[in-house]
């Protein structure tokens, strides 16, 4: 029986990777649709997650800083005590895996984006 609500953390997880921006585009990380996995595994009393993300450029410039900031938000979150990121690239990110509220501000902000 686990002693956490993972479903609970995991959306607070969630909540976090919204504040994680790619400096060259205005939509979260989340949104953008770079977050392919979040696992939680409980060991005793522990709980560690791990994510598997991916960019929106394998030569992005920035990637280093974007992967310690999700495992940083990661184990912001009280109840998770270590935090692993894995960047990934299959599959490759392609603009419709960005949600719908991603594509009506990358529209607003006037990003060339094909579906």
């Amino acid at each position: 029986m686990s002693i956490f609500n993972k479903d609970e953390i995991k959306d607070k997880i969630i909540e976090n990777l919204k504040k994680v921006y790619d400096p060259e585009i205005p939509v979260d990380i989340y949104n953008l649709g770079l977050i392919y996995k979040i696992e939680l595994e409980e060991r005793e009393s522990y709980l560690f997650c791990e994510i598997d993300m991916t960019l929106t450029s394998p030569s992005c410039p920035v990637a280093d800083s974007l992967i310690e900031q999700v495992r940083y938000v990661a184990i912001a979150v009280d109840e998770v005590d270590e935090a692993k990121v894995n960047l990934v690239f299959e599959p490759i990110w392609e603009p419709h895996m960005m949600s719908e509220e991603a594509r009506e501000i990358m529209g607003a902000s006037g990003a060339a984006i094909s579906f």
